[in-house]
């Protein structure tokens, strides 16, 4: 510090701060306002870069809900659309046990009513076999039994034995 102070030069010092003021007046004339014009530009390019980008982000947000509402109401849509195919599935399922239930108890009323009238003509068939073999053996038994004389008058009598009166 000493050697600075022995060193020091008054007129040099004067000339060092004229030239000085003299660097910033020009500046301050000519170099001042349009830096200060660049920076105020530069400023104003960020702020609307700024503003520019928190638009792009309201935007973006705005795309997103709307997206978001878009894939809900497709997944609403997509959920109707499996409710309403399972009805139709349930329905048509509940409708072909119904007509095959229908169809099951036409088919069994038809095999009853076939039994039946097959049972009937089985019935019948019998009976008329069994009144035919009896009037067979009537006529065989008869026809032995009037020939002889006193069995007829046997057979007689045990028939009116058998007949009841009131």
């Amino acid at each position: 510090m000493e050697k600075l102070l022995n060193d020091f030069s008054f007129g040099l010092f004067v000339w060092q701060t004229l030239l000085f003021v003299l660097l910033l007046w020009l500046m301050y004339r000519f170099a001042w306002k349009p830096i200060l014009n660049a920076i105020n530009d530069r400023e104003d390019g960020i702020k609307n870069a700024l503003a520019a980008a928190e638009d792009a982000k309201k935007e973006m947000q705005n795309v997103t809900a709307d997206s978001e509402k878009l894939l809900q109401e497709a997944r609403g849509e997509r959920e109707a659309m499996l409710k309403e195919a399972r009805e139709i599935k349930e329905k048509m399922v509940s409708d072909a046990k119904e007509q095959a239930k229908v169809e099951g108890d036409k088919m069994i009323a038809q095999a009853k009513a076939t039994i039946d009238s097959e049972k009937k003509a089985a019935v019948a068939e019998i009976k008329n076999q069994v009144a035919d073999l009896s009037v067979q053996i009537a006529e065989k038994v008869l026809k032995e039994e009037l020939t002889n004389k006193d069995k007829q008058l046997k057979l007689v009598d045990n028939m009116l034995g058998d007949i009841k009166l009131n």
